[in-house]
């Protein structure tokens, strides 16, 4: 049994016991032999009562007899069948001859099922093979990427299309919807309603060109955002297709309302036609105010953290919205047409019940208009005055629309990003221009778009990544620690542990610095890591270092805040380190090496700790 436990020493998770329950669960262990092709574990198989650790070969993982990932040595697999006690979702093959430890359930339920832990070590470890997997049909849509739900390729014709001729086109493929590229990088939609009713009941001719029929510019989604969040978007726009774009800015497809049913009963649908419904202010401002409650009823229906986020980002566009179209009437008619920016992690739809709100405005028309400035900073006066009654508080950076520098003309926007660009050591530069290139446009013209899409040339602009570089290393994950983590010595917080400047900082900042050293503006961590390790600016098992680090640190953060809420506390982001059990502040530590591995490697990459 020594050199059973030897081996699993080096083992996540099993390297967090101590020598004496090592040994214990080595004693346990029996040595299992399949030979190639031989089925270890059958998809659908009852629930499992053990575990099992690759010794030696490989194993094929199956989803209806198709081999969709390889596992090897030190890989641990069956672990989700057991702890929920369902059935297994995926088949396990030996794709070699194979050797594996089968560890009774018995021997390891007390290591995975420690209070705090388990709900990581369920996501972390399964989720993650979920996420590879890739297996569709056994994977909520709700919490799906949509463009993992797009069933065809999009229909795209010139502007100059008879009518007649896209018509025919969108039939042949089985679309309901045809997009039109335009000049200045937009898209029209033309959709079948649209044929129907624009075509047909107008008594339109077959000859007449698609630009005349077409919706544009047509509001667009990446492919990244979830399942419930777009279904959610469709239903506030009161549009049923969104054009899907990659992280690039090319059009992968065209998803349609049809596919996003099934995931409507997982979404907090009644905030959002409440706030449809409102008719003051002050009705807004109370939906806002249950926000938090939604967090800690998602939270408790084991909905994934990310999916509370981006939850709650919808539901927080959905009152901005309406705020906005309030203020409009009490306003009247503005000078431009202008825009609503979300900012940070409104942006970046990685909404905690902690978050506060960054905003900008964009409009088209004369910069310096007093007309045009004083109805821009009476509107985001409204707004986020009514946001922060609701209980969520105005940027205490100063990233907020009712502030002159974050309220501009749209060229004056440009000109501001094309100088960050050209001279990133200007004062502040760096900080306006991290937080512009994830604005994402919440209401009003949809011209919000060209700010970011500026920062596509980032790559062209040496300088500026290696400043963006610069402040990715501003904040230090608490590495210098043996056997516990580094906490506040002194203040308000004391004894606790910062998980948002430790740990999701620099994890945010690396991820908008290597996306855009790939010419990604997407405002998603998650996919900006995930096309810098397909662009090559962020080594693979960097990026996937990260963005494990970055799923167990918005865990603990989430189940923190909720705890909170409960407590009718205010949320926050220090967390006492002594309420977490022992395999979690394992996974915690190494999170934080891991991340400052990353950054000493970046670091010594670019030269910057000389310059």
């Amino acid at each position: 049994m020594h050199d059973i436990a030897e081996f699993l020493a080096d083992v996540t998770p099993f390297d967090a016991l101590e020598r004496a329950d090592l040994e214990a669960v080595a004693a346990q262990a029996e040595i299992e032999f399949f030979a190639a092709g031989a089925i270890i574990v059958a998809q659908g198989a009852a629930p499992l009562d053990a575990v099992r650790v690759v010794r030696r070969g490989g194993v094929e993982v199956v989803v209806d007899d198709a081999p969709i990932d390889l596992i090897g040595e030190g890989d641990v697999f069956g672990y989700a069948s057991m702890l929920a006690g369902l059935p297994s979702t995926v088949g396990f093959q030996a794709a070699e001859d194979t050797l594996t430890y089968r560890l009774p359930e018995a021997a390891v339920r007390e290591l995975f099922a420690r209070p705090e832990g388990l709900r990581y070590v369920v996501r972390q470890l399964d989720a993650f093979d979920q996420q590879r997997l890739d297996a569709p049909r056994h994977v909520d849509p709700a919490q799906r990427p949509v463009g993992s739900l797009l069933q065809r390729p999009a229909v795209q014709c010139a502007p100059d299309t008879p009518v007649r001729e896209a018509a025919r086109q969108a039939t042949t493929a089985g679309s309901s919807s045809i997009l039109v590229p335009l000049a200045d990088g937009t898209l029209g939609i033309v959709t079948d309603r649209d044929l129907r009713s624009r075509v047909v009941a107008a008594g339109l001719d077959g000859d007449t060109p698609v630009s005349e029929v077409m919706s544009a510019p047509a509001y667009t989604v990446t492919a990244d955002r979830l399942g419930s969040e777009v279904l959610l978007e469709m239903l506030d726009r009161g549009v049923r297709h969104f054009p899907v774009m990659a992280p690039t800015g090319q059009v992968v497809g065209v998803i349609s309302d049809t596919e996003l049913l099934a995931v409507e009963h997982r979404t907090p649908f009644h905030l959002c036609s409440a706030i449809a419904r409102a008719t003051t202010t002050e009705a807004v401002e109370a939906i806002v105010r249950q926000l938090p409650g939604t967090a800690v009823a998602l939270h408790g229906a084991r909905v994934a953290p990310s999916a509370v986020s981006a939850t709650l980002a919808v539901v927080l566009d959905a009152a901005v919205r309406r705020l906005l179209d309030l203020a409009v009437v009490e306003e009247g008619p503005p000078p431009f047409p202008f825009t609503w920016l979300a900012l940070g992690s409104h942006a970046r739809r990685e909404v905690v019940p902690s978050s506060d709100l960054d905003s900008a405005i964009a409009w088209v028309g004369d910069d310096e208009d007093p007309a045009m400035r004083g109805y821009a900073g009476r509107v985001a006066e409204r707004v986020t005055g009514a946001i922060g009654r609701g209980g969520i508080s105005p940027c205490d950076g100063g990233a907020t629309a009712s502030r002159p520098a974050f309220a501009r003309s749209l060229a004056s926007w440009l000109e501001a990003v094309a100088s960050w660009q050209d001279d990133p050591t200007q004062e502040k530069a760096l900080i306006l221009a991290s937080v512009v290139a994830e604005a994402r446009p919440v209401w009003g013209m949809h011209q919000g778009a060209p700010m970011v899409t500026a920062f596509r040339d980032a790559r062209r602009h040496p300088q500026l990544l290696r400043g963006l570089a610069r402040l990715a290393l501003a904040y230090r994950p608490p590495t210098g620690f043996l056997r516990d983590i580094v906490v506040q010595h002194s203040g308000d917080h004391a004894g606790r542990l910062d998980l948002k400047h430790g740990g999701l900082l620099p994890i945010v900042d690396l991820a908008r610095y290597a996306g855009l050293a790939a010419g990604v503006t997407s405002a998603s961590t998650r996919d900006r890591l995930r096309a810098a390790a397909t662009a090559g600016t962020l080594p693979t098992e960097d990026a996937r270092t990260l963005e494990s680090a970055f799923a167990l640190l918005t865990e603990l953060r989430l189940s923190h805040q909720v705890r909170q809420v409960r407590a009718g506390l205010a949320p926050d982001d220090h967390i006492d380190p002594a309420i977490l059990d022992r395999l979690t502040r394992t996974y915690l530590r190494d999170a934080f090496r891991a991340i400052a591995k990353v950054q000493k490697r970046i670091a010594g990459d670019l030269d910057l700790r000389t310059r």
